[in-house]
């Protein structure tokens, strides 16, 4: 189920037919409080997030859904104006997995979609990923921080996912960048920063894994 909030009722019509046509499963709200109301009965796969909703705006139901351990890792992508650049890099600091540009093309919108739910899918083999007291379960989908179970957006877990993959390697910013928001991505070194901060602060005492190099960027090590 692909929950589409867009309050342009054309617009929204539009991208469920396609959606539809396509072989998703769909529901379109005009706004949050009638996405508050359907996420409360059912939860989305995904959500299609427009920013400027009437009402409560697409970037504060980004934050609630991200704060909440019970949605934080609902794939996000947040729909944004050619003129509200600041809006598309807050939301992909908040932790959106993707955004489109208006008036973006309905082909261009599927495959974005497909491309957030297949990151987002969990994988058939079961690797654990281990580092101290920090491990990740890859089937499973699960991390855990000395012995608690954490809660992490997708963008949050493919960042931890490199490290573990490659502990004491150093991953500059522009990497990082590339290789978890895609070589199109248009935005700032900052939004990966942003994203550590949050990831180190949800690991407790494992965040301290995560190395900065002064000067080149991060990398991922036990402390002794």
């Amino acid at each position: 189920m692909i929950f589409c909030v867009e309050d342009d009722t054309a617009i929204r019509e539009l991208m469920l037919y396609t959606l539809n046509s396509t072989g998703y499963e769909t529901m379109g709200l005009p706004d949050g409080q009638a996405f508050w109301k359907a996420l409360a009965l059912r939860r989305p796969e995904l959500v299609l997030l427009d920013i400027m909703l009437p009402g409560e705006n697409g970037i504060s139901i980004l934050k609630k859904l991200r704060s909440s351990s019970a949605t934080a890792d609902i794939p996000v992508i947040l729909a944004t104006a050619k003129s509200t650049e600041y809006d598309k890099v807050i939301g992909l600091d908040m932790g959106a997995d993707d955004y489109l540009t208006k008036p973006f093309g309905m082909m261009e919108m599927v495959s974005r979609v497909k491309a957030v739910l297949r990151r987002a899918a969990p994988k058939n083999d079961n690797t654990m990923l281990r580092i101290g007291e920090l491990k990740m379960n890859t089937g499973e989908h699960t991390v855990w921080a000395a012995g608690e179970r954490v809660q992490l957006t997708l963008k949050e877990y493919e960042l931890l996912l490199t490290f573990l993959q490659s502990p004491r390697r150093v991953f500059t910013r522009d990497q990082l960048l590339s290789m978890i928001w895609g070589a199109d991505f248009v935005g700032e070194t900052r939004t990966v920063d942003v994203h550590i901060g949050t990831l180190r602060t949800k690991l407790g005492a494992c965040g301290t894994y995560i190395e900065t190099v002064r000067g080149v960027g991060y990398r991922l090590e036990e402390k002794a």
